[in-house]
């Protein structure tokens, strides 16, 4: 079971280097933050840039992660992404891995102006952002006459493969995930309420994925299957999340990194020292 931690791009630079070096020296595979413009209690203080953060912490580590979760079309075009992407992945030596989801509802939805998208809307704008980005990021040039993209001799030299580690809980996104995720990422079933929730919640998401899998001809198990955990963590919390993702097959588990004094990731910052004694 790999294990890999997010950390909110909300603290001045030297304290984020410090911590994000002390994350990598205690074991963690992959570190992650949030792709947005501005994040729910957070929308009045620092909040910066994903991928100029991602790629300060590339130059500062050598071995860990990397990833966004997740970049989204509310304010994301898959061309200028994909040139970002390409350029980070070329700093970090290899290191990124791409979370890509349909956005929610929040402050990114609004920003430029626009009414906020049902969520079929969101899901049929998300396959179009995949169909793309997937296409810029598997050809050095690449055109294509899509509708809500379309695009005209996009140049990506030199080219990656980056991995694409797609959100999705419901059937029409877990299909996008099998169609071009390297990976599925997941927090579980909106409004599920504990643990025993959680777990009834990726076993559905999970079969629905198998399906989809399936119906393309693909291989379930070529698929890492990632939950992203929003419950407040301590020691039991994180056995149980580990027992969790053994009995349903999840490859990966995500942390959020502690933050004393804040109202949902309370908790002492030794805590995962302890966590990688223990568990790395």
């Amino acid at each position: 079971m790999r294990i890999g931690v997010v950390m909110l791009p909300a603290d001045p630079w030297p304290q984020a280097r410090t911590r994000a070096q002390h994350l990598e020296s205690l074991g963690f595979d992959h570190l992650w933050t949030y792709d947005h413009l501005s994040w729910r209690r957070f929308r009045d203080g620092p909040w910066f840039g994903a991928i100029p953060w991602l790629t300060g912490v590339a130059t500062a580590t050598s071995r860990i992660g990397l990833g966004t979760l997740v970049a989204s079309p509310n304010f994301r075009h898959p061309v200028t992404l994909a040139k970002d992407a390409l350029t980070l992945d070329h700093i970090s030596d290899g290191r990124l891995t791409l979370g890509i989801g349909a956005g929610g509802v929040g402050f990114d939805a609004t920003v430029f102006g626009e009414d906020v998208l049902t969520p079929g809307q969101r899901a049929q704008r998300l396959a179009d952002f995949l169909e793309v980005l997937d296409g810029l990021l598997s050809n050095p040039t690449y055109s294509t006459d899509n509708p809500r993209y379309p695009v005209d001799a996009a140049q990506n030299i030199p080219l990656r493969r980056i991995p694409l580690l797609v959100a999705a809980a419901g059937r029409r996104t877990l299909g996008l995930a099998a169609q071009y995720g390297q990976g599925w990422v997941t927090f579980g079933r909106e409004g599920d309420a504990g643990l025993a929730d959680l777990e009834a919640g990726l076993v559905a998401q999970a079969a629905i994925l198998d399906e989809q899998c399936e119906r393309l001809g693909r291989d379930p198990a070529d698929i890492d299957r990632v939950l992203l955990s929003s419950h407040r963590l301590d020691l039991s919390v994180m056995e149980q999340l580990l027992q969790i993702c053994a009995r349903v097959g999840m490859t990966d588990l995500i942390v959020h990194d502690p933050r004393p004094g804040d109202s949902e990731l309370d908790a002492d910052p030794r805590l995962m020292d302890e966590i990688a004694r223990r568990y790395l």
